[in-house]
């Protein structure tokens, strides 16, 4: 039994774990006030009489979903082979995916393509869970997303010449003297969280202010159908504040996992929304989003100026890689845009569906569709992998097979070198998925954005690759 003890050795974190608190964001701040107790002369067993109350509650065990118990809504077809393959993969894994214990439904769109391992939540998937984000169902790329503005009667060349001159693609940032200017309120925000004060979630947010990234991210630039305005489209995500987010909140929910639920799969571990953790999580995702969405802004403008637009008309965007709050439940969108009118306080009612380069971008006004949990598609998704792309082409060079798929189109490639995996053959027939937008219902078609052009990242060795030759 412990004694009174009037000695004034300082409390460490061994005390408050022997007394049943958990490590957690809580305790340097619950160290610090049992030291102040400690320096005003209170004994051990006093202080911890006086902290008892703040000993969580033990965590409710949750175990899987059997399978089939939670089941998911279908909203895409298969015609031949390949599709028939990609369902079924999806099936799989989305199948898998609904025995999280967290999720109460699901669904897939049109696009839908396996992202990873059996159970790990598809692109074009959509998973609505109670009191729980889960990071991986984000994934990496926070907030990916696609913003428009009207640029009226400008000329497209112009237009995609100037955003040439003013975009970054590739791994990396913005070196010092060529970086865009980054919010110093938000910069102040991110301080403020715990999730984002980290000296390279800062660093990144200014060097990646202005950049693109790489994989399927464009600069689009065509003209309206219905007005016969020029338009710039952009998709990309939050790229490195967003990924060091991501590997935060992985490690947050990981330890989770651990403790309610060490049967669910690592990839779909989350973090309780009713912590301290999920509320910070929640409130940093918010901060992304802001982020990601001035960095659209950034290059929007810059282009504006350096093509010397006079007449520019409406903007607006939205998200296929996030976590949208409705009602009780948070619905993970992987590659699903939200398809309700007031899904954010900046949202307009119209959403970007991009196809592919050679394809019309989408302007649609979602249906809120209960059997696409309120979502629709995000693009034209794949029936297969790069890698089985490439085998495909035999000996058909990436050069080629450009020029073939987009005769009539500029298109360019920031980094000099095409890559094939992102040509409109490596993608799904963009007719079909609108025709299973329209099928199912899950959003009405506004307008099209005809292609003139568009800038990729181009054949960008992994930035891991690179590090490998060096050490060589």
């Amino acid at each position: 039994m412990m004694t009174e003890d009037n000695t004034y050795d300082a409390v460490t974190g061994g005390h408050l774990k022997d007394w049943g608190h958990r490590p957690g964001q809580h305790f340097p701040a619950l160290l610090a006030r049992a030291n102040e107790m400690r320096a005003e002369g209170f004994g051990l067993v006093r202080i911890r009489q006086e902290l008892e109350g703040e000993i969580p509650l033990a965590p409710v065990m949750m175990a899987p979903h059997t399978p089939g118990e939670i089941t998911f809504h279908e909203n895409i077809d298969a015609v031949h082979p390949d599709e028939e393959d990609n369902v079924a993969k999806v099936r799989e894994t989305m199948t898998a995916l609904m025995q999280t214990p967290t999720l109460e439904a699901g669904a897939i769109m049109p696009d839908a393509c396996p992202a990873g391992p059996v159970g790990t939540i598809p692109v074009g998937g959509i998973a609505a869970a109670r009191n729980a984000i889960h990071p991986g169902m984000h994934s990496a790329d926070i907030c990916c997303s696609v913003m428009i503005t009207d640029l009226g009667d400008a000329d497209p060349k112009a237009v995609l010449d100037a955003a040439q001159s003013v975009t970054h693609f590739g791994p990396g940032g913005r070196p010092q003297g060529k970086r865009f200017t980054t919010s110093l309120k938000l910069l102040d925000a991110f301080r403020e969280n715990s999730f984002l004060n980290t000296p390279k979630s800062i660093r990144m947010a200014q060097e990646h202010m202005g950049t693109q990234g790489d994989g399927n991210h464009f600069l689009f630039v065509g003209r309206s159908r219905k007005s016969g305005r020029t338009a710039i489209v952009t998709h990309h995500g939050s790229r490195g504040p967003g990924a060091v987010l991501y590997k935060h909140g992985m490690q947050v929910a990981e330890k989770f996992r651990k403790e309610l639920s060490p049967e669910t799969a690592k990839q779909n571990a989350w973090i309780p929304t009713d912590t301290e953790e999920g509320r910070d999580y929640w409130d940093a995702l918010q901060l992304i989003r802001k982020w990601t969405k001035a960095n659209h802004n950034a290059i929007h403008q810059a282009t504006v100026e350096a093509a010397r637009v006079g007449d520019v008309g409406a903007r607006f965007w939205n998200e296929h890689n996030f976590v949208f709050k409705r009602d009780d439940l948070y619905y993970h969108g992987k590659g699903a845009t939200p398809a309700w009118s007031d899904y954010a306080a900046d949202a307009t009612g119209l959403t970007l569906i991009p196809l592919n380069m050679s394809e019309p971008v989408l302007v649609v006004r979602g249906k809120d569709a209960d059997h696409g949990l309120g979502f629709s598609p995000h693009g034209a998704g794949r029936n297969y992998s790069r890698s089985e792309h490439k085998r495909r082409m035999g000996s058909v060079t990436p050069d080629q097979m450009l020029q073939a798929e987009t005769e009539g189109l500029d298109i360019r490639f920031h980094a000099g070198g095409v890559d094939a995996s992102e040509l409109p053959s490596s993608y799904k027939s963009a007719d079909s998925v609108v025709a299973q937008i329209k099928s199912y219902d899950l959003a009405e078609i506004e307008d099209y954005i005809d292609p003139y052009g568009c800038i990729m990242a181009g054949d960008v060795p992994p930035f891991w690759m690179n590090k490998k030759k060096g050490r060589r």
